[in-house]
């Protein structure tokens, strides 16, 4: 029997539940383009908010969700050697990595482009990917550590409020939201309440370009349906870490 899907906080679709090791594959490789994911998790969120960026893909893309504590056999047989998520069939062919996924959506279907065309500014969003690694590596050590946030994370996310405010004519990365911005706004979301809820920490406090960024992400439609209950969230860090 599938699981059931996490709270979403604004669904704009009916989402299906997530697939288990007792669950049937789908028709694969007929044709069907599919976005494997799991709900919880940021790196695939990277990839479901690209394709909810890009207007009609939603019925074009269809969403399969797998069940990361019982995962089907048939995923990494038949699907992703790798066995992880993202995943994204398509055109008889399976394409893995969250950031590889996002350039890939957004240069190979229809809709609104995630890069602008400054070459100054593809230029910054080229250093701020390789840097989202380090971001959250940064953060999920300070996590696993006891006492208060690390200085290693503090100077992470002051990076970020400066790399906020280099171009002027928006809120976000780039200015207008872009791929950077959704390569970081899962990982924003999760830092933001796991760091109110464990580290009684406020991430955007004195960091008024994040403040800023927080407000206006959350209008962003493509972001807002790929959101989970905040309580959720923390819940299931707290488990992961073995927090009181």
């Amino acid at each position: 029997m599938a699981t059931a899907v996490p709270p979403i906080i604004s669904p704009k679709e009916d989402l299906p539940p997530p697939l288990t090791s007792a669950s049937e594959p789908p028709p694969l490789f007929d044709g069907t383009t599919r976005l494997y994911l799991a709900y919880h998790c940021p790196y695939a969120q990277r990839a479901w908010i690209a394709r909810n960026c890009k207007v009609g893909l939603q019925d074009k893309i269809k969403v399969v969700a797998i069940d990361l504590a019982d995962r089907p056999a048939w995923y990494k047989e038949k699907v992703y050697p790798e066995n992880k998520v993202p995943a994204l069939e398509h055109n008889n062919q399976v394409k893995g990595e969250s950031l590889d996924l996002v350039k890939y959506i957004d240069s190979n279907f229809d809709g609104p482009a995630l890069l602008p065309d400054d070459s100054a500014k593809k230029q910054f969003a080229e250093e701020l990917l390789a840097f989202s690694d380090g971001f959250n590596s940064a953060f999920f050590s300070c996590l696993r550590s006891k006492g208060d946030v690390s200085d290693e994370a503090a100077a992470a996310v002051d990076k970020i409020e400066a790399a906020l405010g280099k171009f002027s004519d928006g809120p976000f990365f780039l200015g207008q939201f872009s791929l950077v911005d959704i390569a970081y706004v899962p990982f924003i979301e999760r830092f933001q309440i796991f760091y109110s809820g464990i580290k009684k920490d406020d991430l955007a406090k004195g960091r008024p370009n994040l403040h800023k960024f927080i407000e206006e992400v959350n209008k962003v439609d493509a972001y807002t349906q790929t959101k989970l209950d905040p309580q959720f969230l923390l819940d299931q860090m707290k488990e992961k870490f073995g927090i009181a």
